[in-house]
C-alpha cells in the first residue's frame, strides 16, 4: 500500500484488526460505498473542494448516523473529512478492502465480459481462478459490450486478455502484414 489512500486504509485496518472489528468495519465501509453510488449530490459532497472541511465533516456525519454506520468506522470517515480527505474515499475503502482480502487470505481480481455473467460461469469462472492461484479469488466484474466476447482478467500485476476484440485486432494485424 502506497500513496495517501493507502496509508489511511493501513491505518484503519490495523486499528480495526487491534478492536477485532475488520469485518463490522468492512460492513460499515461497504455501506458507505453504496451511499455513494447511490448519491449523486454526495458524490458532490466528497469531491468538490468548495465545501470546507467543516462542513464536509457535518454532512457526512449526519448521513453516517442515518445510515446506521457508527463507532470506529464513523470516526474514522469524520476525520477523513476533517483532514480535508474525503475526496479519497473511495480509494482508502478500495485500499482497505485488499488488506482484509490478503488478510483473510483471499486474492482480488477483476473481469470484464461482454455481457453479465450467469451464476454457473460465474462458479466456473471461480473454479478455475482458484486453480491458478491456489487461493480463494474475490473478483469484480465489469461488462463491457465492446470486447465484443471472451474475457479480459487482471489479477494483481498480471493481465489476461482472451476478448475476441483483441483477437480480431490480432488477425486483421497479421493480414495486413501478409498482404
Amino acid at each position: 500500500m502506497s500513496g495517501m489512500a493507502g496509508r489511511y486504509a493501513s491505518a484503519l485496518f490495523d486499528l480495526a484488526r487491534e478492536a477485532n472489528q475488520i469485518d463490522a468495519i468492512a460492513g460499515d465501509l461497504d455501506k458507505v460505498t453504496a451511499l455513494l453510488a447511490e448519491s449523486e449530490d454526495l458524490r458532490r459532497l466528497v469531491r468538490s473542494p468548495v465545501f470546507s472541511s467543516e462542513e464536509q465533516e457535518k454532512a457526512i456525519g449526519a448521513v453516517l448516523d442515518r445510515a446506521g454506520v457508527a463507532g470506529l468506522a464513523s470516526n474514522f470517515v469524520r476525520l477523513v473529512a476533517r483532514n480535508r480527505r474525503l475526496f479519497a474515499i473511495e480509494g482508502i475503502i478500495k485500499a482497505f478492502r485488499a488488506l482484509v482480502a490478503a488478510h483473510n487470505g483471499v486474492v482480488a481480481a477483476e473481469v470484464t465480459v461482454a455481457e453479465p455473467l450467469t451464476d454457473a460461469r460465474r462458479e466456473a469462472l471461480s473454479q478455475a481462478l482458484a486453480g491458478i492461484t491456489g487461493k480463494t479469488v474475490d473478483f469484480d466484474v465489469k461488462v463491457d459490450p465492446q470486447i465484443l466476447g471472451g474475457l479480459i482478467v487482471r489479477l494483481g500485476s498480471r493481465m489476461v486478455d482472451a476478448s475476441l476484440k483483441t483477437k480480431l485486432n490480432a488477425i486483421k494485424l497479421a493480414m495486413k502484414e501478409v498482404g
